[in-house]
Parts: C-alpha cells; structure tokens; sequence
C-alpha cells in the first residue's frame, strides 16, 4: 500500500486532517494502528474508531427461529441496489437458510427453495442487477431462553441498516418482551461491547490507559490527584462501552441495570440478558471518496 493510500486508509478511520494523517504515519513508520493512538495521544481526535466511517451500502437481515437467530451482512456497491426488492429478498432467503451453517463458506453451499446453492444464486444475481454483492459476515444465537430482534433503518420487517439480537431468560416472557425489544433498541443506538463491566476486555483497558497517561503526561498536579483522575476518566470509558453501565436511552437519569431492576420489581418478574449481537451494515469497510484527489493536489501545493 503506498503512502498516499495509507494517508487515505486513516483519514477515513479517524477523521482527522490529511496533514495530521501525514504526520501521524510518518513518525509510526506507516503503521495505522500505532498512527491511531499517535493521533489520539496528541488530542486530534477524542476516541479511536473501531472501524472506518460506516460508507458500504447494503443491508442486515435477521431470522428468529423458535430458540435459534441469524443475523447477515450482505454489501452491496449502492444504496439503490441495498433498496431493490430482489436484493432484499435474496438476502432475507440466505437468511431464513442460514440457521445451521457455522461459516459462510457453509451459506454459499446451501441450497435454496429453487434448488440451486446461495453461490449460484448469488451469480445471478450481480448479472442481472450488475453491482458486485458480498456476503460479507454472520452471526447466531443457539439457546435455550427467549430471543428478541430489533432492525434500524428498516427496508423490510427484518432487514435494514443495524440489526440487534438479545437472548435473555425470564420467569414471564409475555411481560418481559415490551422490555426485551426496548434493550435491543439502546443496543442499536449505544452500541455497547459488553453485557457487564467486568467482561471488558484487558487488552483494551490497558490500551485506553495508556492513552489517558499519555494525555495527562504533562499535567502538573500531585500524583496521588492524577491517578484519581486516570482511574476516574478509565472508569467512565469501561462504563461507557458496558451495557449494564450505560445511561438508559428511554431515561439518561438510569443506567441499564437500574431500569432493568426497576422493570423487574413493578412487573414482579424475574428478567436476565444472557448475550446480544449487534451487526451494521458497513463496519471497517473504507470506500473512495471522490474528493480525495482534490485534498492530495491541495496539500501538494
């Protein structure tokens, strides 16, 4: 990959300007991720992306089960063809047949109702409608509670821009779905990692620590203040990236946790989340833009 390209790769991960970008690579021997911390560490931008900017087009579908789910990913080059009636259903038929395949060399050998594979019907497919498809990426729930589904940016009752999934067990699930389906909305719009804090992992603990040092290296204040603030600051990140932890989209004065307790004590139920799966379409594809020639010719002068 050549420099320019690099600069590119990371502008579209961060954000940050192409002079930034520059420097950024040039004093991480053009290693992007190493360039991401650099540019965080120098407060250009105020947290690292897990991936870049969500600009792939297509769609994520789901499929319930009786106690199994799917969700898919499948991009298309447009929006137009992420809309097309036969996309859709394509997509949402690769799905329905989805529920015992383990890897999406499985998805493109199972065959559909006109008995021809997902492979074969997939060529079809991009002849007819003439955009490169991919089946980019899948994901299921095998369990022995309940399931709730949610879609964002709906094109169909079980497809569209984010797709959420949730297993969870509870002593009343014709009570309990109003709050299961409201879980899985914060989950789309939040965007947690976790279920609990605790489950974070320590590789990116270590890494936002680092991070907060670096920011506060030339803070002058006593020690003992500075580790309260890194512990403070570190905590607010953990429980930012928790779901239990995180402000309740329905009502910011709770967390997950407390509204969930709240929910439980006035239904008298019990309700636990056992494991949720959020996919949107898009996540760490980086396409061209077409003004990057424009900004290269710019910054060469």
């Amino acid at each position: 990959m050549s420099t320019l390209e690099k600069v590119k790769e990371l502008r579209e991960i961060t954000g940050a300007g192409m002079q930034d970008c520059k420097t950024a690579l040039n004093e991480n021997n053009n290693d992007i991720e190493k360039a991401v911390d650099f540019l965080r560490k120098k407060g250009i931008l105020k947290a690292a992306k897990k991936s870049a900017r969500d600009t792939a087009e297509g769609i994520v579908t789901i499929s319930v089960s009786n106690k199994k789910a799917v969700i898919l990913e499948v991009n298309s080059e447009t929006d137009f063809v992420a809309k097309n009636k036969e996309f859709i259903k394509f997509c949402e038929d690769v799905t329905n047949n989805s529920i015992n395949a383990n890897t999406l060399d499985d998805i493109t050998k199972t065959k559909l109702s006109n008995n021809e594979t997902v492979e074969e019907n997939l060529t079809k497919l991009i002849s007819k409608i003439g955009e490169n498809i991919k089946i980019r990426r899948f994901e299921k729930i095998i369990t022995d509670d309940y399931i709730s589904s949610y879609i964002h940016n709906k094109v169909s009752e079980n497809s569209g821009k984010i797709g959420v999934l949730i297993s969870y067990n509870t002593s009343d699930n014709n009570i309990s779905k109003e709050l299961a389906k409201n879980i899985c909305m914060h989950i789309a719009a939040l965007n947690p990692m976790v279920i609990n804090k605790k489950d974070i992992d320590e590789k990116f603990v270590d890494k936002e620590k680092k991070i907060i040092l670096e920011q506060l290296k030339d803070d002058k204040k006593n020690p003992n203040i500075l580790e309260k603030i890194v512990n403070g600051k570190l905590s607010k990140v953990i429980s930012e990236n928790s779901l239990m932890e995180q402000k309740w989209v329905l009502d910011p004065d709770l967390s997950v946790k407390s509204a969930i307790t709240n929910y439980a004590k006035d239904k008298n139920i019990k309700f636990e989340i056992n494991k949720f799966l959020r996919i949107r379409v898009g996540e760490g594809i980086v396409l061209s833009k077409s003004d990057f020639k424009e900004e290269v010719q710019n910054l060469a002068k």
